[in-house]
């Protein structure tokens, strides 16, 4: 699998694959911002007029329940049906879940929908899985990621999602395997919105990857690896967010090579 993530990276740069986000406001510009530089285009719409017809147009939707509301319930539930009638890969960021019935009803409304792709902390995989009850901060995770294993084990059984659990550890898990990526810097924690940010690349990367698992770990090597280098050249969480998108926009090859942290 190693040999082929750079690949994967330059196949997103040279097909710019057309990325609709249904996400929320507070990271829409850096979300944006991140797939440019990565080389994917953008599309952020969620009117219920139109969101069937970007699906149809899009190579990959993104759902990000963020700052929900009923009408943006209404549009995400429209376009994940949308993608799947038309076998459309989307990602599933079930961003606070557990903090709210009302979130978590939202999230089994979408579960039903079968997401290609699912992506969250530890304490969101676990309390959608309901396979434990965990304590749950906001959209911030009060488990590690090696503690929802299970509950993400559970959930590629019950829906044939890949899963991947955002944490210290990224770890991505399919029906066979799991993939440990070890890369990213702590500061990262500081920045609001990257794993939104982490949540679009992967839906960028499903919409032109054949392997969507390899799909994942290309886009979260890409950006943790890209924060790491980041975090060299910078003062803080302000300056970190900026060199990210520069990162995103000009890593080399030999660059990822060198600081991939890869074990399964």
């Amino acid at each position: 699998m190693e040999n082929n993530l750079w690949k994967h990276i330059v196949t997103v740069r040279q097909e710019s694959p057309l990325v609709h986000n249904i996400t929320n406001y507070v990271v829409m510009n850096n979300t944006a911002n991140a797939l440019l530089a990565a080389g994917a285009s953008p599309i952020m719409a969620h009117a219920k007029s139109e969101v069937e017809e970007m699906v149809a147009i899009s190579l990959a939707l993104v759902v990000n329940i963020g700052t929900l509301d009923e009408y943006w319930v209404e549009s995400m539930i429209l376009a994940a049906r949308k993608a799947k009638s038309l076998k459309k890969p989307w990602i599933l960021d079930p961003v606070g879940a557990g903090a709210t019935s009302y979130r978590d009803n939202v999230l089994s409304e979408l579960l039903i929908l079968k997401p290609t792709v699912i992506r969250g902390n530890a304490s969101e995989i676990i309390a959608l899985s309901k396979a434990n009850i965990t304590a749950t901060k906001g959209v911030d995770s009060t488990a590690k990621s090696d503690e929802a294993i299970q509950a993400a084990e559970n959930l590629v059984r019950n829906y044939g999602s890949i899963v991947c659990i955002s944490g210290e550890t990224d770890i991505i898990i399919n029906g066979n395997d799991k993939i440990f990526l070890k890369n990213g810097h702590e500061m990262m924690t500081k920045v609001t919105g990257l794993g939104c940010t982490a949540s679009a690349l992967i839906g960028a990367f499903i919409g032109v990857i054949e392997n969507k698992t390899e799909a994942v770990v290309a886009a979260m090597s890409l950006l943790s690896i890209s924060g790491q280098l980041a975090a060299n050249k910078s003062a803080g969480p302000g300056s970190l967010q900026l060199h990210i998108i520069d990162k995103l926009y000009n890593i080399t090859e030999e660059e990822f090579s060198a600081d991939l942290k890869l074990d399964s």
